[in-house]
């Protein structure tokens, strides 16, 4: 196994009034959405949450965020380790909160990682995504690094580890709009209609 998919939803999503991975567009949840994405990638896939109850009735591998660490790098911190430790030497990490994710993301950022590159990251608009990246699972040494120092940016840990980026149009709407209020869903239910 050289590649695992994790899902990263370990967000409290006070913004749209908590529950985000299991808010419903169109009927169907935020974490479905994910999870169909990720299969895309034909690789192990793992939900990262920061409390087990974040995502109840999920039958598959649930691994919880690194204590201690802030924000989306204690999920990621996990997942490096948790593919590490299953033999792994990448990791895909996927929001679960961007529905519209191009069907192509894993291919691209995999064509894009090359042996200099600690991670692809995904970007449109002029706008990077580095929840949307191929994260080289050797990147969790300068993390701890990093989060030891406060430094707590997905953006400067994507920079400190040598980052290249893919670029996807916007033309016709943009693949990586979030989900993070209440109008945010609204506004990709009526794009939908």
């Amino acid at each position: 196994m050289s590649l695992v998919v994790a899902i990263l939803a370990g967000g409290a999503g006070s913004r749209i009034g908590g529950d985000k991975p299991r808010r419903l567009l169109c009927g169907t949840r935020l974490l479905d959405s994910a999870l169909t994405a990720a299969r895309a990638a034909a690789a192990p896939v793992i939900l990262v949450v920061r409390k087990p109850e974040q995502v109840d009735g999920f039958a598959g591998t649930v691994v919880l965020d690194v204590p201690g660490i802030e924000g989306p790098l204690a999920g990621l911190m996990s997942a490096l380790t948790w593919a590490a430790n299953a033999g792994a030497d990448r990791v895909l990490t996927l929001p679960c909160d961007m529905p519209f994710l191009p069907g192509d993301l894993h291919r691209r950022l995999e064509h894009a990682l090359t042996s200099e590159h600690g991670v692809a990251v995904a970007a449109s608009g002029g706008r990077l995504h580095p929840v949307c990246a191929l994260w080289r699972t050797t990147a969790a040494q300068t993390l701890v690094q990093r989060a030891g120092e406060g430094r707590l940016s997905l953006h400067g840990l994507s920079e400190a580890v040598g980052r290249t980026v893919v670029d996807w149009s916007v033309d016709g709407g943009d693949p990586f709009i979030n989900i993070n209020t209440a109008a945010d869903l609204a506004a990709a239910e009526a794009s939908l209609t």
